[in-house]
């Protein structure tokens, strides 16, 4: 049976505050992204942030636990054997049959190069068109969802990598 090792995943969520704050530091993003946000300064340092940033760290988890199941193709053949009979049986058909496929390929793909490739089409393909539309109804421009956007590309690029490579 597959585990999931939650400390990669504990550690990877560490990745979206790290770039956070380099991202939209002043000298990189962060004067583009408040002009472009409406946010003044004063704002961005709310007496309350450590709730942002608890918080920010909860969705970084469940980001990393959906990334788990992107990035490690393994899981997919485990759900889909999961409802066979014996499969959770010790010796049977089923349970043997799931051990050898996963002595001979389950280390298949489990690189960081991997793991960052698909977070990279997460970000692409999941990212952009969530924030993307957001922006549009809220009537931001390009520069509001580049920003936001190529943040979350990085970030889901990064861990993505991180947890192929060590999980």
């Amino acid at each position: 049976m597959l585990k999931i090792n939650f400390l990669v995943i504990a550690l990877a969520a560490f990745i979206p505050m790290v770039i956070g704050a380099i991202w939209y530091s002043k000298s990189v993003f962060g004067m583009a992204w408040m002009k472009v946000s409406g946010v003044s300064e004063p704002e961005t340092r709310s007496a309350h942030m450590w709730v942002t940033f608890l918080l920010t760290y909860v969705f970084s988890l469940f980001l990393g636990l959906a990334l788990t199941f992107i990035t490690i193709h393994q899981f997919g053949v485990s759900s889909t054997l999961m409802n066979e009979p014996g499969f959770m049986t010790p010796g049977s058909d089923m349970n043997n049959y799931f051990n050898d496929f996963m002595s001979k390929y389950g280390t298949n793909f489990r690189t960081f190069k991997h793991g960052a490739l698909h977070g990279f089409m997460t970000g692409l393909f999941i990212a952009l068109p969530v924030l993307g539309v957001n922006a549009m109804f809220e009537k931001k421009g390009f520069k509001y969802i580049a920003i936001n956007v190529g943040f979350w590309i990085v970030c889901m690029t990064l861990m993505g990598g991180v947890i192929c490579q060590f999980n």
